[in-house]
């Protein structure tokens, strides 16, 4: 669990506040300018800047060179050149609440998870929608909102306690309630999936002590919670993607179909194999910074 801004030592305290002081400044900024330019300068910044101020340039680039090594040396740079524009275009709308919500309200969303989801609201039965750390998944979240889905998500409290404050506002301004990952969060995130409330989650971190399951190739450790929580409350697993399109400002939202109940392990995998294609698809759109591949200790 995150600690108290008093626990924390003064010099990890101090860089905490200063760190949060230049990117609150550059969010508050940023929001003050019209939407296609905000977009546009905090995904220059993300990817020209803070990106590779910050190591994740690096990072990134080293993630698509494993991963992706047939692809030619300019190409896997600019894939993960345009992951960080596209992280940082995804911030900046998030943080952008009401003009996602008005955005999406009246967006397309298709697949057949969308019947799926729709057919187990009006059964008050639980869903629980799964994606990854690509394209804008709350650019989905927002369309469902606009539809009358009171969908909630789950959330990581951050390591800078300031900039975390204010993040959880933005989560929680999107509507739909919000859940830390800790004790009282998980109760409340389990009491709204008991009470056939629809809930997001994101899979696609690295989980100690969890599974070690195929993703992109490589051997992944892989959280199979929502796995076995579709299972423990007769759920429906649902992919889902926000999937930025060539304008770089709209979305397709897509539901995919509910994933087979069997078990937790066999469900996951379907979930990695679905993020996979995905990825494979629009490799760009994916944060290759993540560290996801720690379980043969390449990264």
């Amino acid at each position: 669990m995150r600690k108290a801004p008093d626990t924390i030592p003064w010099v990890t305290k101090a860089a905490h506040f200063a760190t949060n002081l230049v990117a609150r400044g550059v969010i508050l900024a940023a929001l003050t300018m019209p939407s296609k330019m905000r977009g546009r300068v905090m995904g220059w910044m993300m990817a020209h800047v803070i990106g590779p101020l910050a190591g994740y340039r690096k990072r990134a680039r080293a993630h698509v060179a494993m991963i992706l090594p047939h692809l030619p040396s300019a190409e896997q740079k600019r894939i993960a050149d345009t992951s960080l524009y596209n992280a940082g275009r995804t911030v900046i709308e998030n943080y952008a609440t009401r003009d996602l919500l008005d955005q999406q309200k009246n967006a397309a969303i298709s697949g057949a998870g969308f019947a799926a989801l729709s057919e187990a609201r009006a059964k008050g039965r639980p869903a629980l929608l799964v994606s990854g750390h690509f394209g804008n998944y709350e650019a989905v979240r927002a369309a469902l909102i606009g539809r009358g889905f009171d969908v909630g998500g789950l959330y990581r409290d951050m390591s800078n306690p300031y900039f975390n404050a204010h993040y959880v506002q933005t989560l929680q301004a999107l509507g739909g309630p919000v859940f830390a990952q800790d004790r009282a969060g998980m109760a409340g995130f389990l009491r709204h999936l008991k009470s056939g409330g629809q809930l997001v989650l994101l899979f696609d971190q690295h989980v100690e002590n969890a599974p070690i399951l195929d993703f992109l190739g490589k051997p992944a450790h892989t959280s199979t919670s929502a796995a076995e929580l579709a299972l423990r409350y007769d759920a429906s697993l649902i992919p889902f993607y926000g999937i930025r399109q060539p304008d770089g400002l709209s979305f397709a939202s897509v539901l995919e179909a509910p994933i087979p109940h069997s078990d937790p392990v066999t469900m996951t995998q379907a979930l990695n194999d679905s993020l996979r294609a995905r990825i494979l698809e629009n490799p760009e759109q994916w944060f290759w910074v993540a560290r996801r591949w720690r379980a043969n200790r390449i990264t």
